[in-house]
């Protein structure tokens, strides 16, 4: 399968691309500066150009966005504006999005949302959930699937065990290795079609490498 993974030399997609090679699929990673990745073919280019985004989802059997809004002050409403565009030019690929575990919900309300919420990620778990809300909308031709991760998610191991769930957290925490290894299971065997749904690892899998922030 051909693969392309936005946002390739992050946490979470380095760990999509690795996961994608490990299993023999052919892997375009793409990033602002066209980093090089081992064993992929490295691709320089921005989520906002929708004229090249529609022509490597053209060119591929799936595209994988693993991008998040600025944290380092930018404004949130254009990396809004680039995926939801994005939405818009992908035709008949697949389309996975790895979404925000802040837009999950418990007892019918967003985390983003609750008292409880960390303020300081707020802002970003917001701009996380109206993505979701936009992806809800599209038209129906776009085949698309969204993974959200437990509200933390961390490096770790890869034991390539997890358990999922649809609106709620189903568990405390996922490596990101395993998030990679749930999101290659569904890009392989396809069951969340225009459809959300989150992982974790199961009680008694220690993550390691404890965050001290949740994952928007």
């Amino acid at each position: 399968m051909k693969i392309a993974v936005y946002g390739a030399t992050g946490m979470v997609g380095g760990q999509i691309v690795k996961e994608s090679l490990r299993r023999g699929h052919d892997v375009t990673a793409i990033s602002r500066t066209g980093a090089p990745v081992r064993g992929a073919t490295a691709c320089s280019a921005e989520l906002a150009d929708v004229r090249t985004f529609a022509n490597i989802a053209r060119d591929h059997d799936a595209v994988v966005l693993a991008t998040v809004p600025s944290r380092t002050g930018g404004d949130h409403g254009e990396w809004l504006a680039a995926i939801t565009a994005a939405f818009g030019h992908a035709g008949d690929t697949r389309l996975l999005v790895v979404g925000g575990s802040g837009a999950l919900e418990v007892n019918g309300i967003r985390l983003c949302e609750s008292p409880g919420y960390p303020e300081p990620y707020r802002p970003e778990a917001r701009t996380m959930a109206a993505a979701y809300d936009e992806i809800r909308s599209a038209p129906e031709s776009l085949n698309w699937t969204m993974l959200a991760p437990a509200p933390v998610m961390q490096p770790g191991a890869r034991t390539g065990t997890y358990t999922t769930a649809a609106d709620s957290p189903a568990g405390p925490s996922i490596s990101t290795q395993d998030f990679a290894v749930a999101l290659l299971d569904e890009l392989e065997t396809p069951s969340h079609h225009r459809a959300r749904f989150t992982v974790a690892n199961p009680e008694g899998i220690d993550a390691r490498h404890t965050l001290d922030r949740p994952v928007s």
